[in-house]
């Protein structure tokens, strides 16, 4: 009986993750979040039922020490925003006084080039990161966006799949209570076909025992009737055997009396010829008779044993028949048991929970999608401005990136070694006018960069750490499992469970391992199956009809004492005769001597003698030869027949006693079993066959039972949505976010190594407004001097 497996419903793609892609980036942002917030999520804390005024010192505390990390990030980002721009006004200030770098005067030493060279490799590498952020955060930003319009299908997708799983759920439950209707038309079948059924098995049972009878008596039959043919053509051969001798008898006789006349006449050469083997060896009357054993093997022949014997075959056919007439009463009383089996099937739809949860969660979901597309257009809308807005920021860095570029370009081209710094090309004064303008940038938007920075790294960086991080530890679980954490939900009392067996974090385990929603909602607590599948009402019912059937079958007989007496009497009296003079008898010549010797002989003669008495010779002796010929053709096939049957009669005589011996034991102890044992193989396999209907619903009851709480409603598919929300709002978007503000806040932060460098090198290619000249008079002194002079710079105006 096959009953199948509970098929799975097919679910959507997996979410689509954005096209652009920084996990390093991400890593790092990882990292710096972990460093900047190591502690363990407050659980202690976070409680849903106590109001905000009643936090004490000590929660405070803890809080605050929780936020720490953060607290000193914002603290250090406030610092910059207020110290920046004030820094900047100052430094404006100072150079329009002609200090902090503002005269045109850049004194020169021998140093000067490394100086300049290495400003502008530190220049360049400074760069190098800026531009390197600015792309990240341009990279981030783009990702953002893609994330969250793919959010949307992402999201529907989820939803579609979380509703297929709560549609799959009854539709299940249907699957496995259809099936109820595999073993009820199996059993259904098995009882209008009883007849063949149950009566097959009891002729099958009956024969296993008469069978053998059978056939041992079928087989003494037909060995009796082999053996009475046999007799019957022994007879047959002796008289015609008989019937030859005396005609032979007489032909030779006068065949005798002829050849005498002519060896008279032949005279003394003839003399020594002897005719005294014209006679024949065997006497055939002498063969045994037959007759009684033959009359004892027609008596059984013309019994009536072989008819009963089919007769017994017959009854055995007719049993199916019988039993479907005497058991049409117990198979309507059955057949109404069925109806209430299938109904009592069916009920298990009502009894079983969250069958309704389609409808109830189903609602849900699709209100959650109704109001996602509600929302999904004034998101895309606000979102394309916060792109254009974040790119702009990103572009400032970029231009302060550009400005340093150009200074690196325009300078080195214009500078010329020799060239007074008052001479200096226009070339180079515009590299250096580049390096303060990207500073002017810097001093202006480092503070509004920063400001965007800390408050997207504030509200970011504690949202992952507050779900993601904690979705991924499983803290977050555990919040949901401590006890009283929401305000009167218990997970345990919602799903009717006894104590608190139930948690979230242990549900979504299992459903990760795609176990069944019956051991992972712990429904044995709440729902019975052995009570919802007990069917042994019905099944008492169908026994106590079945113990009620009497099935009374013809009595079986294989044979009388009359019969029996036959049989042995037959295999006494059909023992052969002693035929072992007959056998040799038959076994030698039919004459006395041989007719063809006698032949030869005469020819002999006749070459000897005169003319007259060689012809009447050579007659005689082709008269012997024709005889000899004749004679051995008529002889030698009832002969050799003879013998065959002799021997024959007597193999099959040597057994017939035992054989009949033990097919009449055999027979006696069959129907000594019959007697006794009927009404027991009768209730025997009725039971039998009680049991293989019943087993049809104990095969399905145990189906039932594994597939429910074994294969219905594999809940993988709720964590894999849970783990499509977590991609969704963590992998893509939050990623997104804390990639965007470490990429916007590094290149924030290595502003300021630009803002000092810039402005350190840009004097180096600026067209300075007073000269100085650097002199090397050590070659110009006596050697003496060379240590006692020390180069001056001179001025010129």
């Amino acid at each position: 009986m096959e009953l199948g497996n509970i098929s799975k419903p097919t679910y959507g793609p997996a979410p689509e993750a954005p096209g652009s892609s920084t996990p390093g980036l991400v890593t790092m942002a990882h990292g710096f979040l972990r460093l900047v917030q190591p502690n363990a999520l407050p659980i202690e804390l976070i409680n849903f039922v106590q109001p905000q005024n009643m936090f004490s010192r000590e929660h405070i505390h803890e809080l605050l020490l929780y936020e720490l990390g953060f607290l000193v990030c914002v603290a250090i980002g406030v610092l910059f925003i207020i110290l920046v721009p004030l820094v900047g006004c100052c430094f404006c200030c100072c150079r329009c006084c002609g200090n902090c770098g503002g005269r045109m005067y850049q004194k020169q030493s021998r140093r000067t080039g490394c100086r300049r060279r290495a400003l502008w490799s530190s220049v360049l590498l400074v760069s190098v990161f800026l531009l390197a952020g600015g792309v990240c955060a341009l990279i981030s930003n783009a990702r953002f966006s893609q994330a969250v319009k793919s959010t949307f299908p992402n999201v529907n997708n989820t939803m579609d799949d979380i509703h297929t799983y709560l549609a799959s759920i009854p539709q299940q439950i249907d699957f496995i209570i259809s099936k109820s209707d595999v073993p009820l038309d199996y059993a259904n079948r098995s009882l209008q076909e009883i007849g063949p059924n149950l009566g097959g098995m009891i002729t099958s049972h009956i024969r296993g025992s008469t069978d053998s009878a059978l056939r041992s008596l079928q087989n003494l039959l037909q060995g009796m009737e082999t053996l009475k043919d046999s007799f019957g053509s022994i007879n047959i051969g002796r008289s015609v055997l008989e019937e030859l001798q005396s005609n032979y008898s007489q032909q030779l006789g006068s065949l005798q009396g002829r050849l005498n006349d002519t060896l008279q006449n032949c005279g003394p050469p003839c003399s020594q010829v002897s005719l005294a083997g014209l006679t024949f060896t065997a006497n055939f009357s002498t063969i045994p008779g037959v007759e009684q054993q033959l009359k004892a093997l027609s008596e059984v022949s013309d019994s009536n044993i072989e008819n009963d014997l089919k007769k017994v075959n017959t009854t055995l056919d007719t049993i199916p028949e019988e039993v479907q007439k005497q058991s049409q009463e117990v198979v309507a009383k059955s057949q109404d048991q069925l109806g209430s089996i299938r109904q009592e099937i069916r009920n298990l739809q009502k009894e079983l929970p969250l069958l309704d949860v389609e409808e109830k969660v189903g609602a849900f979901v699709n209100d959650a999608t109704s109001a996602l597309e509600e929302y999904r257009a004034p998101i895309i809308a606000w979102d394309g401005l916060r792109l254009i807005v974040c790119t702009l920021l990103c572009c400032l860095v970029l231009l302060v990136v550009l400005c340093n570029i150009f200074g690196l370009l325009l300078g080195p081209l214009g500078l010329k070694e020799g060239v007074l710094p008052t001479q200096r090309s226009c070339v180079s004064d515009a590299g250096g006018n580049f390096f303060m303008a990207g500073v002017g940038f810097s001093f202006i938007f480092s503070w509004l960069l920063m400001l965007l920075v800390m408050i997207i790294f504030v509200l970011g960086g504690n949202i992952y750490m507050l779900f993601c991080e904690s979705w991924q530890n499983q803290q977050l679980l555990q919040l949901l499992d401590t006890p009283g954490m929401i305000p009167n939900f218990n997970l345990s009392e919602v799903l009717g469970l006894k104590g608190d067996t139930a948690n979230f974090s242990e549900i979504y385990r299992q459903c990760q391992q795609d176990a069944s929603l019956w051991k992972t909602l712990y429904l044995d607590q709440i729902v019975s199956l052995d009570e919802l599948l007990n069917i042994s009402q019905y099944t008492g019912d169908i026994s106590t009809a079945f113990e009620k059937m009497n099935i009374t079958l013809s009595p079986i007989s294989l044979l009388n004492q009359s019969q029996r007496d036959l049989l042995l009497r037959a295999s006494q009296a059909g023992q052969p005769p002693n035929f072992t003079l007959t056998l040799e008898q038959l076994d030698q010549n039919i004459t006395q001597a041989s007719l063809l010797d006698l032949a030869a002989e005469l020819e002999q003669l006749a070459e000897k003698v005169d003319t007259d008495v060689k012809e009447d010779l050579e007659n005689k002796s082709r008269e012997l030869r024709e005889l000899e010929k004749e004679m051995q053709a008529s002889f030698s096939g009832p002969l050799q027949s003879l013998k065959e049957d002799i021997h024959s009669v007597q193999s099959g005589a040597a057994q017939l006693q035992g054989q009949t011996t033990a097919a009449l034991d055999k027979a006696n102890k069959t129907q000594e079993f019959l007697e006794m044992e009927m009404p027991n193989i009768i209730k025997n396999e009725t039971w039998d066959f009680l049991e293989q209907l019943l087993d049809f619903f104990e095969t399905y009851i145990s189906w039932a039972k594994s597939s429910v709480t074994e294969e219905w409603a594999r809940c993988k598919p709720i964590a894999q949505s849970l783990d499509n929300v977590e991609a969704i709002g963590c992998d893509y978007i939050m990623d997104s976010v804390n990639a965007f503000w470490f990429s916007l806040g590094w290149c924030t932060l290595f502003l300021l190594p630009s803002i000092i460098l810039a402005v350190r090198l840009a004097k180096f290619y600026r067209r300075m407004d007073i000269a100085d000249v650097y002199r090397n008079e050590e070659f110009e002194m006596p050697p003496a001097f060379n240590f006692y002079r020390i180069p001056r710079p001179s001025t010129r105006h």
